[in-house]
C-alpha cells in the first residue's frame, strides 16, 4: 500500500517516490505527499517530475475504490512514467495550504455550533458545513467567536483512537450520516487543544493562528432542520 506521508506531516511539499502502477485509472506511487479526496476535502494537485526531468501535471488525487490506494490523475496528454521509474512528487503548496486553513477553521466552526453535521465540503474560496438546526445562528456573533478562537492560537495535533475507544465514545463523531472508516484497528484524530477533538483524515495547520481571519458568508435554510453555514478566508 502507498505510504501516505501527508497523514503524518501536512507540511511536506515533495518527496521522492517509485511508480508502482500506471493505467487508465491513474498513477500509483509507493509513497506520496498528495492528499486523496476524502472527508469533504478535495484531492491535491501538483506535478510529478520524471527521471528525465520532464514534469507531468497532476489534475487530481482520488482513491481507488473504497479505502483504496491514492491515484494521481494526470492532465490529459501528459507524458506518463514507467512502472519502476523514480519520480519526485510535488504538490501545489499554495492551494494545499488554503485547504488546510479552511479545514481547520471548519473544525472550529463545528465546535461552536450545537447541532449534528449533516454535510460539508472544503474549498479554497468557500467552504460549508450543514447543521441539524431548527434556527439559524446569529451570523455576527458566530463570526466574532470564530475569529476569537483563531486568534487564541490553539495548537493542533494529529493522533489516533482505537476502534473500540471510538465505539465507546460515539459523541466524538459529529457527522450524522457519515462514519469514519473503521476496521483497521485505529482511526486518525485531530485535536485542537482545549477546543475540539474528533476523527478526521484531512490535512490541518499546526496552530489556529495560522488560519487567519475568516468571514461567515450566507447562512442558508436547506430544510426544516438543516442550516448551511458558508465560510470564507479573509486574505489581507
Amino acid at each position: 500500500m502507498t505510504d501516505e506521508l501527508c497523514k503524518s506531516d501536512s507540511y511536506l511539499q515533495s518527496c521522492e517516490a517509485e511508480v508502482t502502477g500506471v493505467d487508465e485509472g491513474g498513477i500509483r506511487l509507493d509513497r506520496t505527499v498528495f492528499y486523496a479526496t476524502g472527508g469533504g476535502q478535495p484531492g491535491d494537485t501538483g506535478t510529478l517530475v520524471l527521471a528525465d526531468g520532464r514534469e507531468m501535471a497532476i489534475a487530481d488525487t482520488r482513491r481507488e475504490g473504497e479505502g483504496g490506494e491514492p491515484l494521481h490523475i494526470p492532465v490529459e496528454g501528459s507524458p506518463l512514467p514507467r512502472v519502476g521509474e523514480q519520480v519526485v512528487a510535488r504538490i501545489d503548496w499554495e492551494r494545499r495550504h488554503r485547504l488546510m486553513r479552511m479545514h481547520s477553521a471548519m473544525h472550529l466552526l463545528c465546535s461552536l455550533v450545537e447541532g449534528g453535521v449533516t454535510g460539508g465540503s472544503v474549498g479554497t474560496e468557500r467552504s460549508r458545513l450543514d447543521f441539524n438546526l431548527q434556527e439559524s445562528p446569529d451570523k455576527a456573533v458566530l463570526e466574532a467567536a470564530l475569529n476569537r478562537v483563531i486568534e487564541e492560537n490553539h495548537p493542533v495535533s494529529i493522533g489516533a483512537i482505537s476502534d473500540a475507544e471510538l465505539e465507546a465514545n460515539p459523541g466524538l463523531v459529529r457527522t450524522m450520516s457519515v462514519q469514519p472508516p473503521k476496521g483497521g484497528g485505529q482511526v486518525r484524530t485531530v485535536r485542537i487543544e482545549g477546543v475540539d477533538y474528533q476523527p478526521c483524515g484531512g490535512t490541518h495547520v499546526r496552530a489556529t493562528g495560522e488560519i487567519g481571519r475568516v468571514r461567515i458568508g450566507k447562512v442558508e435554510n436547506k430544510g426544516r432542520q438543516n442550516r448551511r453555514i458558508n465560510l470564507h478566508l479573509v486574505d489581507e
